[in-house]
């Protein structure tokens, strides 16, 4: 008998794995639980009223299910709910149980302990800011740099189905940091900022990884420009606008039809020390807000990841389409 063939997991037993994860009203509540937010394992055994042990053991069933995936910072692990793709096996019943989760209404004990653990984050990083003021008016990448989200957004990109010749543009790429991610995975990718400073460090970037299909304009997104792309990418630049919702509007239309809106930023916060050190206009956004601006803007919802960061912040991954043979996006 070969034992090698009997360690690789057959069809049946991937899909078993899936309904045994599925097939427990604690793990379903944890996935409605991840919908917006992610966790960690302290945290979701706070919430749901269990101990560790026993949460990790429920988190280990659905890791090997790949119904969670995990983010490491630093010691902390954070749980987030993964990416189903209907192409490989059990990707529909995935699809189709998420949009059943969804509809559920978790318990008011439940709903008021996450509510806690969301005011223990803000009082975090409140205490965090107040340990590295000094550090924050130089680098506010502090809060929530790219190493910090790149996998989430990478994991989202690459869900996504794009042509052989398909083109990107980044919107205030800040030092060039995810260029590269770019580069490799697009024929073609615009860097567009109104700042000579950084953009001179993204034109480092490039050199650096010779990076011959990135081209650098200096120049305002919003403003007259024929700049059009496949995928359009935010990182944390949307709460510099002073009105974010007309942003969206006006970046929606640097987006090809059928193409991709990407938009990474923090979730609503009350830290207001933000504006002062960072120079945050808009202290993160609620999730529904995005949503609504961006679908007055032509553009509809995909999918979405929720970043938890040990200081107390928390990030959303945001994907949202424009329908293939559009060619209008609404007067505004």
């Amino acid at each position: 008998m070969n034992l090698r063939a009997q360690s690789i997991p057959q069809p049946s037993e991937t899909l078993a794995a899936l309904c045994k994860a599925s097939g427990d009203e604690l793990r379903l509540n944890v996935l409605r639980a991840l919908a917006n937010d992610s966790f960690g394992v302290l945290e979701l055994a706070q919430i749901f009223g269990i101990g560790q042990s026993g949460m990790s053991h429920h988190l280990k069933v659905l890791a090997q299910a790949e119904l969670v995936a995990t983010r490491r910072e630093g010691n902390a692990i954070f749980y987030r709910r993964a990416l189903p793709d209907s192409q490989r096996l059990g990707g529909r019943l995935h699809t189709a149980l998420l949009e059943e989760v969804d509809g559920l209404a978790l318990s008011h004990d439940v709903q008021a302990r996450i509510a806690q653990v969301q005011q223990r984050r803000a009082a975090t990083s409140q205490d965090f800011y107040l340990k590295v003021e000094e550090k924050f008016r130089a680098q506010q990448d502090l809060i929530a740099g790219l190493p910090q989200y790149r996998e989430s957004l990478l994991a989202l990109l690459d869900k996504l189905s794009f042509e052989a010749g398909a083109s990107a543009l980044e919107v205030g790429p800040g030092d060039g940091g995810f260029l590269p991610d770019l580069a490799r995975r697009f024929a073609q990718v615009t860097a567009m900022d109104n700042s000579p400073t950084m953009l001179e460090l993204a034109r480092q970037v490039c050199a650096r990884h010779a990076l011959n299909n990135v081209n650098l304009q200096l120049a305002d997104a919003l403003g007259a420009t024929d700049v059009q792309a496949d995928c359009v990418v935010l990182n944390m630049v949307l709460h510099h606008f002073s009105d974010p919702a007309l942003a969206l509007r006006l970046l929606a239309k640097r987006v090809k039809a059928g193409g991709s809106l990407l938009v990474t930023e923090l979730c609503s916060h009350d830290q207001g020390w933000a504006r002062e050190a960072c120079g945050d206009l808009w202290l993160g956004f609620e999730q529904d807000d995005l949503a609504r601006w961006a679908n007055a803007a032509g553009l509809t919802l995909g999918d979405s990841l929720y970043v938890g960061l040990r200081n107390g912040f928390q990030i959303q991954v945001r994907h949202f389409q424009r329908a293939t043979g559009d060619t209008h996006i609404g007067k505004f």
